[in-house]
């Protein structure tokens, strides 16, 4: 290696030569090693020592200090290179701690002071000893990186200054209560509204974490303050008041906590603050805060407030208790509904206004919770079922009053109340009931012609169909097609009662042949013949389809007789033989033209209303015994009701010579020539009894037999097997069915009488043949 110089000359390493390189003569330079090794000052370690024990000093009294910081760092790092750095720690460890124990007995001199003017002098004495540790740690910053960090059991120069100080306070323990409690009473004052310094209780709860003091002594200490301010607070507050203002004052003191521990608590007091607020406020008054205002809450629809009540108790596990008063709740409130008799006609509205509130509370202030969500199904079938049949009869009369049309209401409004109705409907038991009376209503609906739409009759059946299976609705859907074949039916016999009056047109012809009459259709009627200024419409039904209707029997003009007649051969001569038509008189309706003194209405009627208007053309008053029996009406109770409507109702087209709502045998009608209406067209409406409890039973009685099985759905009588009989009395008994019952039912349903036979007993009082022998065949078995 070389180098050159200023004055040209090479310095070579040690040994070599010196070259000039501009040919002048050069110098040779020779390095030699000292011969005498240096040695430190006798009194080195000690001077340095002062020098720095002033600075510390000066530092600690806030003073000045003499000697420039990188002289001091450079004495410390001289210090260490010589191997003189563990009695300089050591020296000072012992300095710190002194002057530390100097602030603990001025502070100890100061715990007579307000508590806070006190944490205020402990957080100024807290803040110089960390800004002096600071500039102290930084002069002797190559001892702490060099020494220290060598060592690993060794503190740095703050913790041990740290250390230190919480020797002196556990030493001083006046100071340290006087600190905690100070802080606690701070604490206190806010969460009683006042205002407090909440960066001088930051800055000591810092200091408190850095000593290690938070976790084991003030947070223990906070905690059990905690519980007990907000056990008071809960005590009193649950007394005084309400519970919306309660569960409002319950969410305000989480979120104050919270904020707390934002800004000057430790995060790790967050979670066990927070649970001791909701153990205290919440968690210890569960059963208290459900039974003082769950109910009012429900009852006023205060879904804001239930939604904060549902939040607040998910944090103390009190979802359960809600759950089941949840459900409490809608059992009690529905089934005072269904049990109100008195409002029956308002069961559906109410029942399913009571719905639409449930599920907006589930929805928005249960956040649609499946479990709440079950509760809420199970509490409505518990609640409809609480009465039993009447609901399925009120759901399927709400359902008819919809379907017969209302003002105001278009099909998107129609069919989402349809909709509401069948989430009633799917939460009652007896849908052989809803079944029934809603093919009772439908029937009346079809053959009247008071369905308002056939597309939302169409649309209720699909919906039917679709919730209970196809079984459910196969009687039904056969109403429809009864219907439809019957329309099919009318039109071919006017077709052949059109080809029938041209034929005998051309017999009444000069030199026209009469043909022999073809089969029992041939009855053919001029238009002279009865009947000929009569327009009729028949509709045919399966009986199997349609519901049992009371036979009317009623004495008709000759000419609706020439017409029972002629539509019966023409039935007869078309359709099977093994078809018998049995008439209904009580579906029956008819258009009559009516005269009166002030213009001529036409009148739309009951056949029985049509029968009664038509006796006073020969006659201008009439008893109700007379009239009685001319219609040959055995039901007195359907004539009296059909009397009241023309006389009695909106539309009086005959007067009663006895003012009132009764009808007596003697009571006189008369025809009211005086009659007016500003409408051409009237119709005049049956006057609506009320469904007697026989009426009523009776539709639940012959539910009762649909529903048992019954012996002629397996077997006839001829040909049965002792084997089968023994499995039909095990299934009736299991159905809690006497043997008489069975014997009973069995020749009702056989025998096809009219209605099922009374249940005896003593079956040799029954008055079917086929029962005895089915009451013997049995005994036999048994």
């Amino acid at each position: 290696m070389s180098s050159q110089n200023k004055n040209g000359m090479v310095i070579n390493a040690p040994g070599a030569k010196a070259t000039p390189t501009n040919g002048q003569t050069t110098k040779k330079l020779v390095l030699k090693p000292l011969k005498l090794k240096p040695k430190l000052p006798a009194n080195f370690e000690e001077d340095t020592w002062a020098k720095l024990q002033a600075a510390v000093k000066a530092v600690h009294n806030k003073q000045p200090v003499a000697t420039s910081l990188e002289e001091l760092y450079r004495a410390v790092e001289d210090m260490c290179r010589h191997q003189m750095q563990d009695r300089l720690y050591n020296r000072l460890q012992a300095e710190c701690d002194a002057h530390i124990g100097q602030q603990m007995s001025a502070l100890q001199s100061q715990t007579q002071m307000a508590p806070s003017a006190f944490l205020e002098r402990v957080s100024a004495t807290w803040d110089d000893y960390c800004s002096q540790m600071l500039l102290i740690r930084s002069i002797f910053l190559y001892l702490d990186r060099t020494y220290v960090m060598s060592l690993p059991g060794l503190r740095s120069l703050f913790d041990t200054g740290l250390v230190s100080l919480r020797k002196h306070l556990a030493e001083h323990s006046n100071v340290e209560s006087h600190i905690m409690r100070g802080l606690l009473d701070l604490v206190d004052r806010e969460r009683q509204g006042d205002a407090v310094d909440r960066q001088l209780l930051a800055g000591l709860v810092r200091m408190l974490g850095d000593l290690g003091l938070y976790s084991t002594t003030f947070s223990p200490k906070l905690l059990d303050e905690t519980a007990a301010f907000y056990k008071a607070e809960g005590l009193r507050l649950m007394e005084s008041t309400d519970v919306p203002h309660y569960l409002i004052h319950c969410e305000s003191r989480i979120q104050q906590e919270q904020e707390r521990c934002l800004h000057y608590l430790d995060p790790s007091s967050r979670r066990p603050l927070l649970h001791e607020v909701e153990q205290q406020l919440l968690a210890a008054h569960v059963k208290q805060i459900l039974d003082k205002g769950f109910k009012s809450l429900m009852s006023g629809h205060r879904v804001q407030d239930l939604g904060r009540l549902y939040s607040l108790l998910g944090r103390v596990g009190g979802t359960d208790a809600l759950r089941e008063e949840w459900k409490r709740y809608i059992v009690t409130t529905g089934t005072a509904i269904v049990k109100d008799e008195a409002n029956d006609k308002e069961l559906v509205e109410r029942f399913l206004d009571l719905k639409t509130q449930l599920d907006e509370i589930l929805s928005i202030s249960f956040q649609s919770a499946p479990t709440f969500s079950d509760q809420l199904t199970s509490a409505f079938q518990v609640a409809v079922n609480s009465r039993s049949n009447k609901p399925a009869e009120l759901v399927a009369k709400f359902i008819d009053a919809k379907l017969r049309g209302s003002k105001g209401v278009n099909e998107g409004e129609l069919e989402a109340t349809l909709d509401k109705a069948l989430v009633v409907f799917g939460y009652i038991q007896g849908k052989d009931v809803f079944e029934a009376f809603y093919k009772k209503d439908l029937a009346k609906r079809l053959l009247l012609g008071r369905s308002a739409s056939m597309d939302a009759e169409k649309l209720m059946i699909s919906k039917l169909k679709t919730g209970c299976g196809g079984n459910f609705t196969a009687n039904i859907e056969g109403m429809f097609r009864d219907m439809d074949v019957a329309s099919e039916t009318m039109d071919l016999f006017r077709r052949q009662y059109a080809r029938d009056n041209r034929l005998a047109e051309k017999q009444q012809q000069p030199g026209a042949a009469a043909p022999e009459p073809a089969g029992p259709a041939a009855h053919t009627s001029s238009s002279s013949s009865p009947g000929s200024g009569i327009d009729v419409h028949v509709t045919v039904l399966t009986q199997a389809h349609w519901p049992t209707q009371t036979l009317l029997e009623l004495n008709l003009p000759s000419e609706l007789v020439h017409w029972q007649t002629r539509f019966k051969d023409f039935y007869s001569k078309h359709y099977s033989t093994y078809r018998q038509l049995v008439w209904q008189h009580s579906l029956s309706t008819a258009m009559l033209r009516a005269n009166f003194s002030k213009g001529t209405k036409e009148l739309s009627v009951s056949l029985m209303q049509a029968l009664v208007l038509l006796l006073f053309n020969d006659a201008d008053e009439l008893t109700f015994a007379e009239i009685k029996d001319q219609l040959g009406v055995k039901d007195e109770r359907e004539l009296q009701r059909t009397m009241l409507s023309l006389s009695v109702g909106k539309v009086r087209v005959l007067t009663k010579n006895r003012k009132g709502p009764e009808v007596s045998p003697s009571d006189v009608f008369a025809y009211n020539s005086a009659f007016s209406n500003p409408l051409f067209r009237i119709k005049i409406n049956n006057i609506q009894l009320k469904e007697t409890q026989e009426e009523n039973t009776k539709t639940n009685e012959q539910v009762r037999w649909q529903k048992h099985p019954t012996v002629a759905e397996a077997a006839t009588l001829h040909g049965c097997e002792t084997g089968f009989w023994n499995g039909i009395i095990a299934k009736g008994l299991g159905l809690h069915v006497g043997v008489g019952e069975m014997g009973c039912r069995y020749c009702c349903t056989v025998s096809q009488e009219a209605a099922p036979c009374t249940y005896h007993q003593d079956m040799l009082h029954c008055n079917s043949k086929v029962a005895r022998s089915v009451w013997k065949l049995l005994s036999n078995t048994i």
